[in-house]
């Protein structure tokens, strides 16, 4: 028995011998292979500056690279996907990757193709005042033509159809984005204003192939609108002056509806909440009436 005690009195004097000198080299004896990686909180140096660890025990490093690696990515902030200088704070969506709040203010709709459910895109139309007139190309907008009340509610049903159809074409490719729209409808509309005011048939130029998808497809609506007519009344009473007019007032309303941002779906986005379902607007107006009269 005497022994026994003798025995466990020098092995824990040696023990207590080894555990010092581990500690004067830098680590302890929880920094042991065998030691669990939670259990290494052996006192290495740390100097940190700004969030960031500027040394460690080399010993620590070589032998618990996971530690060394988790404390970092905790310790180092992490800055914004775009400008790679300031911190990230929300995450974008169109960079698949955390930015600051500037990089979006500025990028938002210019280099970003930011999807609609964006919710930093979704505050930022609801806090963004309308354009003044004063940015808007006046010549785009066709001021010599008028366009009054009795207009408006007399075709109704037209101006309707004619942004269904838009609504359709932006469903059918979804990287349409506002100014394509818009495109198609100027160029539309200046052939319209020259047939009726000349009477020649001249077809404009678009600058893409997408462009031309919703011109044909706009078209298509004004040959169905004047068959329907056709049908129901026996005649035919939509004049090329009536189309005209519908034309520009939906140009005007999409100058109006959109940021004017390269990239901006702003006009598309509203199209999509007057017509949710893929319904004939030609067929059944009464289904999306009234806001759509009001740019």
């Amino acid at each position: 028995m005497e022994k026994q005690l003798q025995t466990r009195i020098l092995g824990g004097f040696f023990s207590r011998q080894r555990q010092k000198a581990a500690t004067n080299q830098g680590f302890s004896a929880a920094d042991s292979p065998e030691a669990p990686f939670w259990r290494s909180a052996a006192p290495f140096p740390l100097d940190i500056g700004w969030g960031l660890t500027r040394s460690f025990n080399s010993s620590t490093r070589r032998r618990n690279p996971r530690l060394c690696h988790n404390l970092s990515r905790r310790l180092i902030p992490v800055s914004c996907a775009i400008c790679e200088k300031r911190k990230e704070k929300r995450f974008c969506p169109a960079v698949h990757g955390r930015i600051c709040p500037q990089c979006c203010g500025e990028q938002r709709e210019v280099t970003l193709d930011c999807p609609s459910d964006c919710v930093y895109l979704q505050q930022a139309r609801e806090h963004e005042k309308p354009r003044p007139m004063a940015e808007l190309d006046r010549p785009a907008l066709f001021l010599q033509i008028e366009i009054g009340d009795q207009f408006l509610y007399e075709h109704e049903h037209l101006i309707m159809g004619l942004t269904y159809a838009l609504a359709k074409s932006a469903r059918g490719d979804r990287t349409l984005k506002d100014a394509d729209l818009i495109a198609g409808l100027t160029a539309m509309t200046k052939s319209y204003e020259t047939l009726v005011n000349s009477g020649l048939h001249y077809e404009s130029q678009t600058a893409s192939m997408s462009q031309q998808a919703v011109v044909a497809e706009v078209q298509r609506m004004i040959k169905e609108y004047r068959e329907a007519e056709q049908k129901h009344l026996g005649y035919t009473r939509l004049r090329d002056s009536d189309v005209l007019r519908t034309l520009v007032f939906v140009l005007r309303m999409a100058h109006g509806r959109t940021s004017g941002r390269p990239k901006s779906r702003a006009f598309v986005d509203f199209l999509f909440g007057q017509f949710p379902d893929k319904e004939s607007a030609v067929l059944a107006p009464q289904e999306a009436r009234s806001s759509i009269i009001v740019p």
